[in-house]
């Protein structure tokens, strides 16, 4: 490990085993129903969110605790100087400030640093952080990867219920209204931090075949040296009829799958896919 420590948040939804055995911390996320807290994936699973989805109980969401993680900072080994903290976006949550402000509380160097998104796509970056950590490399190289990475990785995503973008502010009551009954399934993603519209696609089928062909006109024949990521929101049997597309397609490249926890999924819904790539240079 070396001086350098990994931090991220919750919402990059990495397995707890690759968190334990890379030494990559861990600052949780909560989800808030009926006034109660529950950080996600310690004091709720996301199975039993999406069950309390499905039974009409509607959550908020909130920031890690800025007492628990400087306590998290503080038992850290005494020879690490600097804290690469990956966050998901700023521009949907208040994390990434947080990280910051860390540096007057607590005796490492936190370099926070922005994801600009969040899920799979930030667990990329907690990868590449990590393998660059444990090949020797200094706090400012990862930095300086990291920015070059951030750029490079795509990601789009489709919901299943326009209902829940609409009660998180992301769409008017009005477009939410429209679009369920036209069956709208707008393809989304980040751009400037924020979750928007990329596209507004008549049925889920034909939005998530939108992705595909977007994936197929950035990516190799047979996805030799790409990453390739399928999130799902409650919805299994989605994300392996995609997987099983993905490694048809693409026989060489990477491909691995994720999950919307609760926190991303309070604003997403059951029923939501994403699809995330990037190339790797190493």
């Amino acid at each position: 490990m070396g001086n350098i420590a990994i931090l991220t948040d919750s919402t990059a939804y990495l397995p707890a085993e690759f968190c334990e055995t890379r030494e990559v911390h861990v600052a949780p996320l909560s989800v808030i129903f009926d006034g109660k807290s529950y950080r996600e994936a310690v004091d709720i699973t996301t199975e039993a969110f999406y069950d309390r989805i499905e039974a009409g109980n509607l959550p908020t969401t909130s920031q890690p605790s800025i007492g628990e993680t400087v306590e998290l900072l503080e038992q850290l080994p005494s020879d690490v100087t600097d804290v690469i903290a990956i966050t998901l976006s700023s521009g949907i949550s208040g994390t990434y400030q947080s990280m910051v402000a860390l540096n007057d509380m607590v005796d490492v160097n936190v370099h926070a640093f922005d994801s600009e998104i969040s899920c799979m796509p930030q667990a990329f970056l907690v990868e590449e952080a990590v393998y660059l950590r444990d090949a020797g490399a200094s706090a400012q190289e990862i930095l300086d990867h990291l920015e070059k990475m951030r750029s490079m990785i795509r990601a789009y995503f489709v919901v299943d219920d326009l209902d829940h973008l609409q009660r998180g502010g992301r769409l008017s009551a009005a477009q939410a209204l429209v679009g369920s009954f036209l069956q709208i399934k707008p393809v989304l993603h980040f751009q400037d931090k924020l979750i928007v519209p990329f596209e507004k696609i008549r049925t889920y089928k034909k939005a998530v075949r939108r992705i595909e062909e977007m994936m197929e006109e950035s990516i190799n024949d047979d996805g030799e040296g790409y990453c390739i990521g399928i999130i799902h929101a409650n919805c299994p049997e989605r994300q392996a009829e995609e997987i099983a597309s993905m490694k048809a397609k693409f026989p060489k490249a990477h491909i691995t799958g994720s999950h919307f926890g609760p926190v991303i999924g309070t604003h997403l819904g059951p029923g939501a896919i994403g699809i995330t790539w990037y190339r790797r240079d190493w």
